[in-house]
């Protein structure tokens, strides 16, 4: 009863916030990225290393997740960040580096064995880029697979309000 009354409430912020307001407030994550719940989307101010962020895909990103159904269009993702402007990110085989320590494992397929993005090499995050990273969740789409993402496309910082977890 009580998960019924919390996805009543943020169904009902959701639709307020979408006459008064550009960005959600809230936001629910059904994904495996980060625990399954509801989400508070608060102001940005400076971002850190480690920030839980609310981010809109680029479009093509967004397309591709739909076309594949990991998430409807549209949709956000909540994503730690893992590198700011002036840190090197490297990805060689399937181990993702920032300043030379290993945060992660890409995976070569998802769960259905379609083959995942795969990039190679080492950049420079520059002004305006961030790099998000659920360098904990070994099943995460993120930079992994796609790089750096624009600063722009995070549209706050995530305060989980309640997740199963709590249950």
């Amino acid at each position: 009863m009580k998960i019924l009354i919390l996805m009543l409430l943020s169904c009902g912020a959701l639709a307020f916030t979408s006459f008064v307001h550009r960005e959600p407030l809230v936001v629910w994550n059904a994904s495996a990225s980060v625990p399954v719940g509801l989400y508070a989307v608060r102001p940005i101010g400076d971002l850190t290393v480690t920030d839980l962020v609310v981010a809109r895909p680029p479009e093509s990103l967004a397309d591709w997740l739909a076309e594949r159904r990991y998430l409807p269009k549209g949709a956000p993702l909540i994503k730690r960040v893992a590198g700011l402007p002036g840190q090197k990110i490297c990805r060689d085989g399937l181990a993702v580096s920032v300043d030379g320590i290993i945060m992660t494992q890409a995976r070569e397929q998802d769960h259905a064995g379609r083959p995942l993005p795969v990039w190679r090499g080492c950049f420079l995050l520059l002004p305006g880029e961030v790099f998000l990273l659920n360098w904990d969740e070994p099943v995460s789409l993120d930079g992994r697979y796609f790089g750096a993402f624009p600063i722009n496309a995070v549209i706050g910082r995530a305060a989980p309000l309640w997740t199963k977890e709590d249950d």
